[in-house]
């Protein structure tokens, strides 16, 4: 890392030196190393509070940067600053975007779309509603080439993340914590999979050892939503974080979307309230994909297996459902019990599914209930 950077982590680890006041410094010094080093009194001229002048000056005489750069080689975290051309482009177009990030995960070998980027958000007391249409839309949002951008909160966030792994897709979590810390402890496995297994990134702008609390969420949120084209709130109270970051995404320009649920609960309140307020309803994956000028025709189906079709790709037209039995099944016969159970659709779905998928000649029956891809 070359000694400019170095300050500039050195920067993000001072509490009361945000986007705003670093760029100011950073303006009037020329150069991040400059200003670590400038003397009490210049540091006075840029119209800094007094106190957190005298706060920094003694910051700097006790942080040393280059154990804390070694922590973060250990730790196997990545640092990019707003002006190097890998900083996400989306990010960078909000006013108080992050001078820095700090990154674990993806490396310049495993590619990560940037450029179709979705964020999925809402409630941490998910009902099973919730689930089913956060772990839908996901899925069809993974088969059309997107990469899903939530929170790493329990609920919404997680099943999110969860399923575009299992799709065989890529998510980024943002934390509202340093990217050393596993919040909630929970996730540990999802946070292993995202950072460690390729599924993914980890992203904060916390610097290491900084707990969780809520007056992060909302930097944290923004974050979620300047990474994101659109945002999609799928269940929430009226009150709901997920809100915040609908409401960042509306201030920067994205587009937002809002999951209808039952009128009885009071977890629809919050797509509700951003229904009421211009958000876009969604039915379907499609009216994402359309509000959002995307191509149809890219979308190809997710990796849940091995199964042969995992390379073909879908009919135009083809539903959630039939996604879900297609990539299921290869050249072998599958028994409709074995779909059911995989594919966790009822019965009645199934055996309708089926029906279609035979009549358009996309698998075969072998007979005994056993179905399998039409060679």
């Amino acid at each position: 890392m070359d000694e400019e950077k170095k300050y500039w982590v050195a920067f993000s680890v001072f509490p009361g030196i945000g986007p705003v006041r670093f760029r100011l410094i950073r303006d009037y010094f020329g150069s991040a190393k400059k200003a670590w080093y400038a003397p009490v009194n210049t540091l006075r001229n840029i119209k800094l509070p007094e106190k957190l002048v005298v706060d920094f000056v003694n910051f700097r005489k006790k942080f040393d940067a280059d154990r804390y750069l070694k922590q973060l080689e250990k730790l196997r975290v990545s640092v990019l600053t707003i002006d190097e051309p890998k900083y996400p482009s989306l990010l960078k177009e909000i006013p108080d975007a992050p001078f820095l990030l700090y990154i674990k995960g993806l490396h310049n070998d495993q590619p990560i779309r940037l450029d179709r980027t979705i964020g999925v958000v809402g409630t941490r007391q998910i009902t099973r509603y919730g689930e089913d249409v956060t772990r839908r839309l996901v899925e069809g949002l993974v088969a059309y080439g997107f990469t899903i951008v939530s929170g790493m909160a329990y609920g919404v966030d997680a099943v999110a993340h969860q399923t575009a792994i299992d799709c065989g897709g890529k998510t980024i979590a943002v934390l509202g914590c340093g990217i050393d810390i596993v919040a909630p402890p929970s996730n540990a496995g999802l946070y292993a999979a995202i950072a460690e297994e390729g599924h993914g990134a980890i992203v904060s702008e916390m610097p290491l050892g900084l707990k969780p609390n809520k007056g992060l969420f909302p930097a944290r949120n923004r974050i979620i939503s300047g990474l994101s084209l659109g945002v999609v709130v799928t269940e929430g109270a009226d009150d709901s974080g997920a809100l915040i970051t609908a409401r960042n995404a509306g201030e920067q320009g994205r587009e937002i979307f809002a999951v209808p649920g039952p009128i009885t609960s009071w977890l629809s309140r919050g797509p509700f309230k951003l229904l009421k307020n211009g958000a876009k309803l969604v039915e379907s994956v499609d009216d994402i994909v359309e509000e959002l000028g995307m191509e149809k025709r890219q979308r190809v189906i997710p990796k849940y297996g091995t199964s042969t079709a995992s390379s073909r790709e879908l009919p135009k037209d083809a539903t959630l459902e039939e996604q879900k039995i297609l990539v299921l099944l290869n050249d072998q016969p599958m028994h409709i019990d074995d779909i059911m159970r995989a594919t966790g659709l009822t019965a009645s779905v199934v055996a309708a599914t089926i029906t279609l998928l035979e009549m358009r000649k996309s698998i075969r029956d072998y007979g005994e209930k056993e179905y399998g891809l039409q060679n």
